[in-house]
C-alpha cells in the first residue's frame, strides 16, 4: 500500500494534524509526518514533493494556517493528489487559511477539507488509496456502516425522549 505524507507548516499545527494520524492508524494506512514551511523551507518542501511518488507516497496531506501556501507549493511539484487542511489562526479564525488553500490556479488542484478538518483529510486520503486496495475499501465501508448504525440508535433514543413529553 502507498504511504500518506502529512506535512504541516509548523509544529503548532500538530494538535490538528494528530486527528489525521489517528484516523490513518485506524485504517492501517502507512504514513509519515513532517514539518516543512512553504515560506521558511521552500526548497525542502519542493524537494519532498518532487520525490514523493518515487518514495512510495500515494497522497499528500498539507496542513497550514494563515497564508497557507503549503498545499499549493506541494501540489505544484507533484502529480499526486494533495489534500489541504486549512488551520485556524487567532487573527481570522481560519478564513485566511481556507481561502489560501482552496483558491488554487488551474492545473494545480488541491482538495480542501474544512478548517481543522484533519480527520476528513485522512478519510479522503484513505478513499483515494482504496481505489486500488480492496481491503482498505472494506474498512471504509465498515466505517460508513458504523456511522449509519450510530445515527439510527440516536434517532431511536430521540423518539423515546419525544414520546415521554
Amino acid at each position: 500500500m502507498k504511504k500518506v505524507a502529512i506535512i504541516m507548516g509548523s509544529d503548532s499545527d500538530f494538535p490538528v494534524v494528530s486527528k489525521a494520524v489517528i484516523k490513518l492508524k485506524e485504517f492501517g494506512v502507512p504514513y509519515e509526518v513532517h514539518v516543512m514551511s512553504a515560506h521558511r523551507t521552500p526548497d525542502a518542501a519542493i524537494n519532498f514533493s518532487e520525490n514523493a511518488k518515487k518514495n512510495g507516497f500515494g497522497v499528500i496531506i498539507a496542513a497550514a494556517g494563515m497564508a497557507a501556501h503549503l498545499a499549493g507549493v506541494l501540489a505544484a511539484k507533484t502529480t499526486l493528489p494533495v489534500i489541504g487542511i486549512p488551520c485556524k489562526s487567532a487573527q481570522l479564525d481560519g478564513m485566511d487559511a481556507l481561502l489560501a488553500t482552496v483558491m488554487m490556479p488551474t492545473g494545480i488542484p488541491v482538495a480542501t477539507v474544512a478548517v481543522d478538518g484533519a480527520a476528513n483529510a485522512a478519510i479522503l486520503a484513505a478513499e483515494i488509496l482504496a481505489l486500488s486496495d480492496d481491503s482498505l475499501a472494506d474498512k471504509l465501508e465498515a466505517m460508513k456502516k458504523d456511522m449509519k448504525n450510530g445515527v439510527a440508535k440516536k434517532d431511536a433514543a430521540m423518539q423515546s425522549k419525544v414520546a415521554e413529553l
